[in-house]
């Protein structure tokens, strides 16, 4: 199954790290997700901040389906969007089809 989701890297220990919004194969229960040729796996709640791992380099990452009260990241940062992912971004997760030429933004963190 391949779905729009909300991919974060981690950098080091940082709480906050560059985000993109892009189609994502998951697979094996939600156990393993792929992004173009990034491949990760779950923490299985094992991270701080953080719930995947990319497989080739053992870097963290926050990745999560994109929620429709805007509240994708865990703390504020920005967010590019691909371009093959802006018409289900906009027009079916934000129901905002006036904004589907977007492809950069500030997302604000809900803190957890």
């Amino acid at each position: 199954m391949k779905r729009v989701m909300w991919i974060e890297h981690k950098i080091g220990d940082g709480l906050a790290g560059p985000a993109r919004i892009g189609w994502v194969k998951v697979s094996d229960n939600g156990k393993r997700l792929d992004y173009g040729v990034q491949a990760f796996r779950t923490l299985r709640g094992g991270g701080f901040k953080s719930n995947y791992y990319e497989i080739a380099t053992g870097e963290k990452y926050w990745i999560s389906g994109c929620r429709k009260d805007w509240r994708d990241a865990l703390y504020s940062t920005t967010v590019e969007i691909d371009e093959d992912a802006l018409d289900e971004y906009w027009i079916n997760i934000r129901k905002l089809p006036e904004n589907r030429s977007i492809r950069q933004m500030s997302a604000i963190g809900k803190n957890r």
